[in-house]
């Protein structure tokens, strides 16, 4: 349905949907962990700004949607502690339901609950995906080989099914990569059968790609097939799948921290607003996917180590831990200036390869030059 909407509003739209459902998830990970641990929570927000629908529990929560899309909070009761309280403040503390009164474990388990949140959304989403559409299954089947490669000099074609690398058998594409990119000018064996059913041996050398040390054969695979699996295996699944996308995006971005990949690469609000509304056009399960990879992300951010973060606080509950109090407020007051000047400035570098990647600089440049 999303498709027969013009591309501005469908991409807005996407955008508002997909980013919705994360900072809701996020959210009501701290708000439940709350709740569980006698903390009372004032507000739960989805959105920033003026409030374009509010209301009241039974519990005396407020509820709201704010008009800026881009992120929520909960409000816990307390959190702001006796020392940066005002009178009025402490006047209106609930005794025993404050935040900053409770254990730091207690106080811990709060803050991680968001991410924590966000990777079972993630592992729900696979599993339902593999429950409905099917689990998707790789082949080691070569779709195509391009023109002046390391695969075509070494005679590989479409339609061959790789066997075995260097004796070690595979049977997914995702293996063959592997094996590939640390063997960049390493002469490779490849046992592979043709698609008359033949079996041969050749030998290929990856090429190192252009923007990095890693390998490639220059080929294509082929497409998955999609096995549906059982509810329990598919929960199973959906876990073990949420930590393989954990890895490789962990892995992503210390290639760009170590150079091996360009920072071009890390994208902001513009760049996901933009991918939703493409997304969106394939269909429900690329965007469920496509929300699930985002759940993942966003959990991974917020535990970066960073003031401000969830990561930051868990840093400062972990030295309050070890030290046995907590940690002078100047030093805490430092820690979230610093983390508030970096997120700032990753916000601005991600906008800036947005509007890079959009073409803004350039139609600005013809529109001026």
């Amino acid at each position: 349905m999303l498709d027969l909407l013009p591309e501005p509003f469908r991409t807005v739209l996407s955008f508002v949907v997909v980013l919705g459902v994360l900072v809701f998830i996020h959210e009501l990970g701290h708000y439940l962990a709350a709740r569980w641990r006698g903390v009372y929570v004032e507000r739960f927000s989805v959105g920033f700004g003026r409030a374009l629908a509010r209301w009241t529990d039974s519990r005396g929560t407020e509820w709201q949607i704010g008009w800026l899309p881009l992120g929520g909070y909960v409000k816990l009761h307390g959190q702001e502690g006796p020392d940066d309280a005002t009178p009025e403040q402490r006047a209106a503390w609930r005794p025993g339901e404050t935040f900053h009164e409770k254990p730091v474990i207690d106080r811990a388990i709060v803050v991680a609950a968001g991410p924590i949140a966000n990777f079972a959304l993630a592992a729900v989403l696979f599993a339902g995906l593999f429950v409905s559409v099917g689990q998707p299954i790789g082949s080691t089947t070569i779709a195509s080989v391009a023109e002046g490669s390391a695969a075509a000099r070494a005679g590989l074609q479409p339609g061959d099914r790789i066997l075995a690398m260097d004796g070690t058998p595979v049977t997914r594409f995702e293996e063959v990569q592997t094996h590939v990119l640390p063997r960049a000018g390493v002469p490779i064996e490849l046992r592979i059968a043709r698609a008359s059913g033949e079996e041969a041996v050749l030998s290929a050398t990856p090429e190192a790609r252009p923007d990095s040390t890693e390998g490639r054969l220059g080929v294509g695979g082929g497409v998955p097939t999609f096995v549906r699996l059982d509810p329990l295996s598919a929960a199973w699944a959906g876990v073990a799948h949420t930590g393989t996308v954990t890895g490789q995006t962990l892995h992503g971005l210390w290639q760009m921290v170590s150079g091996q990949r360009s920072a071009d690469e890390l994208g902001g609000p513009l760049r996901i607003a933009q991918l939703s509304g493409q997304v969106a056009t394939m269909g429900a399960a690329s965007l469920i996917t496509f929300i699930a990879v985002l759940s993942v992300n966003l959990a991974l951010i917020n535990l970066f180590p960073i003031p401000v973060l969830d990561g930051g606080h868990l840093v400062f509950y972990a030295a309050e831990a070890i030290r046995g109090r907590p940690l002078p407020a100047r030093a805490v007051e430092y820690g979230f200036q610093a983390g508030f000047a970096l997120l700032m400035a990753l916000f601005v570098f991600a906008t800036w390869n947005d509007l890079t990647s959009l073409g803004v600089f350039r139609w600005a440049a013809g529109l001026f030059g």
